[in-house]
């Protein structure tokens, strides 16, 4: 399902720049993802989550078959989503079993990125703040995201939160996030690494933060360290699977913790 009607590949296109990049300086360039970082999903996903079984049970019904459904809770659902239990899983716990796990499957990823459903989304407490923080300190901030490219822009420009980015790089699949391509995460990553440091950039310039595995691995494929966020879709025992640089409970965390990289950098470059 494509948020652009022109879009047909997950290829990113040109960028959203706030003004023209800047010189490379000593100071750090943070390559953040959207989903899970700055933004709760997972009340999207959970309510996403039991419409699917609502309209699986709607179509059984019109069928002439009762279904005996377990709806999880959203504390449930979410734990299994952090703990990356499979989607067929999640359905037969539910209740589902044969074709109805899959009549429920399609219909979840058919609704995910509705905007009804997209409007349930919030932004993680201390974004605002950790962001401007980061930027006060001339600290760069990328956005590289698997979410639509326009969905992310229109977000960010909602809260006034946009004009601090030098660049927001996504897709123009509106599946992308939702599915997790680990490898669009790192075309991405590479398009903004090119285009936001110098030639001579050094791993320890950089930063990757996110919270999946798509993200470590991509900073991880690039030679940059990379921070792992236990505020999105996945725990910290699976974050740890993949071995991230860091592991951070929140981005605020972060941004205190970049300072102080920062601020040590520029003292070993003097």
């Amino acid at each position: 399902m494509n948020c652009c009607p022109a879009a047909s590949t997950l290829q990113p296109p040109q960028p959203y720049w706030r003004q023209a990049a800047a010189p490379h300086s000593q100071k750090l360039t943070v390559f953040c993802d959207f989903d899970g970082p700055l933004v709760d999903v997972s009340h999207r996903y959970y309510c996403t989550y039991q419409l699917g079984l609502a309209d699986t049970q709607e179509i059984y019904q019109e069928r002439g078959e009762i279904l005996h459904l377990q709806v999880l809770t959203k504390e449930q659902f979410w734990q299994m989503k952090q703990d990356r239990v499979p989607d067929v899983e999640i359905a037969m716990r539910s209740g589902l079993q044969g074709e109805q796990i899959n009549v429920f499957l399609q219909r979840v990823v058919s609704i995910v990125n509705q905007p009804a459903l997209l409007q349930k989304d919030k932004m993680q407490p201390g974004v605002n703040w950790a962001l401007a923080l980061l930027h006060s300190q001339g600290i760069k901030l990328v956005l590289v995201t698997l979410r639509c490219q326009s969905q992310a822009v229109q977000i960010l420009q909602n809260h006034g939160l946009a004009r601090l980015f030098s660049g927001i790089y996504g897709t123009q699949d509106s599946d992308a996030a939702y599915q997790n391509y680990a490898e669009v995460k790192t075309q991405l990553l590479t398009k903004a690494i090119a285009e936001h440091c110098s030639p001579s950039w050094q791993a320890d310039d950089c930063w990757m933060v996110g919270d999946t595995e798509a993200d470590i691995l991509a900073g991880q494929a690039l030679s940059i360290p990379t921070i792992a966020l236990t505020c999105g879709i996945r725990s910290s025992q699976r974050l740890r699977q993949f071995q991230p640089t860091r592991i951070h409970s929140d981005l605020l965390s972060v941004a205190h913790y970049l300072l102080g990289v920062s601020q040590q950098s520029w003292v070993n470059h003097q």
